[in-house]
């Protein structure tokens, strides 16, 4: 299992940093493939559903405000099984920001999956 700031969501860091007009990496997907995350992974496995907007917050992991975090809930519209996740800067397309590969969750429709994702900079 991997969980990633892919080189995209560095991209994404960078360009805020210098200026650019960046959108916040705060929508949650998920996906049912199989694979291993590595970081020029541009989408995520077998992306399904709806993103969702996050909600987005600092956190204190080491240091004061050293972790970016986004908690978003997404709900299954049928039965499936659920390998990965991921934040995106947009609500469809966009740069995948972070990802991550996990052992599958079966869903039954209307069950839901709320994600914390955190990105700390050490």
């Amino acid at each position: 299992m991997a969980t990633l700031l892919v080189n995209t969501g560095k991209a994404v860091v960078t360009n805020y940093l210098n200026g650019g007009a960046a959108t916040q990496p705060k929508y949650v997907a998920w996906g049912t493939g199989a694979g291993t995350t590595t970081a020029t992974d541009t989408t995520l496995f077998t992306e399904t559903g709806t993103r969702t907007s996050g909600t987005t917050t600092q956190q204190t992991t080491s240091t004061t405000n050293d972790t970016f975090q986004v908690v978003g809930t997404l709900t299954a519209g049928s039965s499936l099984t659920i390998t990965n996740a991921g934040t995106f800067d947009a609500s469809s397309s966009g740069n995948l920001f972070v990802k991550g590969d996990f052992t599958g969750v079966a869903l039954n429709s209307g069950d839901s999956i709320q994600f914390t994702v955190k990105v700390q900079f050490s």
